[in-house]
Formats: structure tokens, C-alpha cells, sequence
């Protein structure tokens, strides 16, 4: 049993596709990375280079992987036994200062070295999609390039609401509108919420942004929008739609579980110096 690393996105999703396609709900955000970064390239996440691995089980299997798109914490999914300490010690001698894994593993990454708590976040997947009752005020549409300035706007303040390192906004923007990724809903013809969505992958699209901002919210729009983004991939053919909260934000906890999304697993993102 062993790690095993690369910086090739490709040898990556080759040797570790099939473990990633068998459970396509608990490894969205690694199906999705994968796709946006032979989409948009290597560094579409910061200057620094990428890297990833997979952990094989005797049988030869992979049994675990992990990820980093730096500056972002390294991501794992869940692991075996053994595989989260024996992980800590191959990647011993990279910079390493946080990571983001199954709440369950994270002692056994750890070991003795002190650690402080980061988010902790909950997966959902929906079950049976329940609009709000009553619906908000306005309607939904496709965003289109007419919106592009303003996604770039609430893209940014989403981002900076929620600490994320900074990305070329505008880039984003443009690859979630060139596959009409982007939801908003309308109240008296101005948008008043946007909510994102991925591109497919192995049946399983995660809404990826819900955003309304500050001086409009308490209307139910967010809700409004979630319902029309994920019904819209639905009706793409998604088997699976997936989404993750920020467990310290109870009123968009409470929302999407109103709306028919139930809890996977919680993750948390820890860090060492």
C-alpha cells in the first residue's frame, strides 16, 4: 500500500478515474477540478503548479486520492486505514499548511503535530427537488454575455464573502457562461440572485455559487434561484445534483435541506502553521 504522485492532470484522471467516477457524489469537487483544469489550463487556479495522487491497495486498486491547486489547502477524499498518516509522511517535505479532509480522518493525518480548525462544510445531494412555497417574487433566466459584468461583480463578492483566495474573476465568468452555467433570477426585469452550476460529470452536477446580495436578501430569491439552477440539470440529464454548505451559515443549512437536498458527509479544513 502506497501513495504515489504526479503532476500530470492526465495521468491522473486516467489511473484514478474509474475510482472517482464510482461515487461521483462524494468526489464532485475532484471530478469538477479535473475538468476545469483541462479546460482552463494548469495555473487556473493561481500561479503555482498543481499536483495530485492516489493511494493503491494491495489488490492494486486505488483506494484514496488527493489534489492541490495551489494556494488552496490539499484535498483529499476519504481514505482507508493507514493512508491519511502514511499521506502526511510523503508529502513531509512539501509546504504543506492546510488541508481539506473527511471530518473523520483528520487525527490520523494529523498525528501529534497541534492543528487549528478552519470551515467545515456539509455535502448534499438532492433528493426530491421541493420549490419554495410560496415562490418569490420574479422569475428565473439563462444568464447570457449581456450579464457578464455583473457576474463578474457578484462572482468577486461571493468569493470575498466567503474567503477564497483570489482568481481571475472575468475567466470564470466566461467558462460558466459558455456552457449557460449561470442562473439568475429576475424580480421587476433586474436580477436580484444568481446561483452557478457545473459542467456535468459522470451524471452528477454541484451547484457551485448562490449568491443574492446583501440589501436584497430575506426575499427568498437564493431559494428561487437554487430551485431553477438545479431543476436546469435536471432537465441536462444530471443523475445526481450535489452541493456544499458552510456548516457555520444555519440559514442556508436550513434552505437547501427545505428544498430536498440531504447530507453526504462533513468535511473541515485544518492547518499546521
Amino acid at each position: 500500500m502506497a501513495w504515489e504522485l504526479t503532476s500530470d492532470v492526465e495521468t491522473f484522471a486516467e489511473t484514478a478515474g474509474d475510482f472517482l467516477r464510482s461515487s461521483p457524489v462524494r468526489h464532485t469537487v475532484f471530478l469538477t477540478l479535473i475538468d476545469n483544469l483541462r479546460v482552463r489550463g494548469r495555473h487556473a487556479y493561481g500561479p503555482g503548479d498543481p499536483f495530485f495522487g492516489w493511494w493503491t491497495t494491495p489488490s492494486g486498486a486505488v483506494g484514496g486520492v488527493l489534489l492541490q491547486t495551489p494556494p488552496h489547502p490539499v484535498l483529499f477524499s476519504s481514505l482507508p486505514a493507514g493512508a491519511a498518516s502514511a499521506a502526511a509522511t510523503v508529502l513531509a517535505d512539501r509546504s504543506i499548511t492546510a488541508v481539506n479532509m473527511a471530518a473523520g480522518d483528520i487525527a490520523d493525518y494529523a498525528g501529534s503535530r497541534p492543528f487549528r480548525a478552519g470551515m467545515r462544510t456539509r455535502l448534499f445531494r438532492l433528493g426530491d427537488l421541493t420549490p419554495p412555497d410560496p415562490p418569490p417574487s420574479g422569475y428565473a433566466r439563462p444568464a447570457t454575455v449581456a450579464d457578464r459584468e455583473l457576474l463578474i461583480r457578484w462572482v468577486g463578492d461571493f468569493e470575498r464573502f466567503i474567503g477564497e483566495p483570489p482568481e481571475d474573476v472575468a475567466e470564470v465568468v466566461d467558462d460558466h457562461l459558455s456552457y449557460a452555467g449561470v442562473t439568475l433570477w429576475v424580480d421587476g426585469d433586474e436580477p436580484v440572485a444568481m446561483a452557478v452550476r457545473s459542467r456535468p460529470q459522470a451524471g452528477m452536477v454541484r451547484i457551485l455559487r448562490v449568491w443574492t446580495p446583501p440589501e436584497l436578501r430575506r426575499r427568498g430569491y437564493a431559494g428561487g434561484a437554487t430551485t431553477a439552477a438545479t431543476r436546469a440539470a435536471l432537465d441536462a440529464g444530471a443523475g445526481q445534483v450535489v452541493l456544499y454548505t458552510d456548516l457555520a451559515n444555519p440559514t442556508s443549512n436550513a434552505l437547501y435541506q427545505r428544498l430536498g437536498y440531504r447530507p453526504v458527509e462533513d468535511r473541515a479544513v485544518v492547518r499546521f502553521r
